[in-house]
């Protein structure tokens, strides 16, 4: 029950933060995504056989919280109106967009507390269970694509920052090795000490704001 519940709330919301790189990158210039039939909410054309079936059916088989990604949506720099600064600003598109997701379930879960007295017990129940989810799972999609390793978004963000020079540098080495530090920080767990800051304080936010 909990698969079925949770895995569409997941599915959406790593949809969403895809389909908004493809359509900020068409604003600024790009239309790779919209030619390729990749601009679209249809969760078939953003299925990745690992990030979408696999990694959840994994999490959910062994009990980590549910999570994974959906293919990328291409994106061709050099059609970008100004690419170094619009790059960036497509990769923020991503993050921005579940963190947007979140603060709307925050709305909802509190537009629910103040109604709960017309809703059933298991309504209630499931209510608080999906959109709690939902908002955990958005502000983590965005707390970690926002680090600045390659290939995650934080890294397009941090290069579009950085003067040329120092960009070339910083892309060359961890463009290299971003893959493998990633993959490292996942399997030995020290990907949470880079999440849960920012996840706590995030988090922390909305709860102040759900118990006004």
């Amino acid at each position: 029950m909990d698969i079925i519940v949770l895995l569409p709330v997941l599915f959406f919301s790593i949809v969403l933060h895809e389909f908004a790189h493809g359509y900020a990158a068409y604003r600024f210039g790009d239309d790779t995504a919209y030619v390729l039939g990749r601009l679209t909410l249809n969760p078939l054309k953003h299925v990745d056989p690992v990030g979408t079936l696999a990694v959840p059916a994994f999490c959910y088989l062994t009990g980590l919280p549910m999570f994974g990604w959906a293919k990328p949506v291409p994106v061709s720099v050099r059609r970008l109106n100004s690419p170094r600064a619009d790059m960036g600003k497509v990769a923020f598109a991503g993050p921005l967009t579940n963190l947007a997701l979140a603060v709307v379930c925050v709305l909802l879960l509190k537009g629910l507390l103040l109604s709960a007295s017309h809703f059933s017990a298991s309504a209630l129940r499931t209510g608080f269970y999906v959109l709690q989810y939902a908002i955990t799972v958005n502000v983590l999609l965005a707390v970690f694509n926002l680090i600045p390793i390659p290939p995650l978004d934080g890294s397009r963000i941090v290069s579009a920052l950085l003067p040329a020079q120092a960009a070339y540098k910083y892309e060359s080495f961890f463009g290299r090795y971003g893959m493998y530090i990633v993959i490292a920080l996942i399997l030995t767990g020290g990907v949470r000490y880079i999440l849960m800051p920012a996840v706590t304080f995030v988090m922390g936010l909305f709860a102040k704001f759900l118990m006004l």
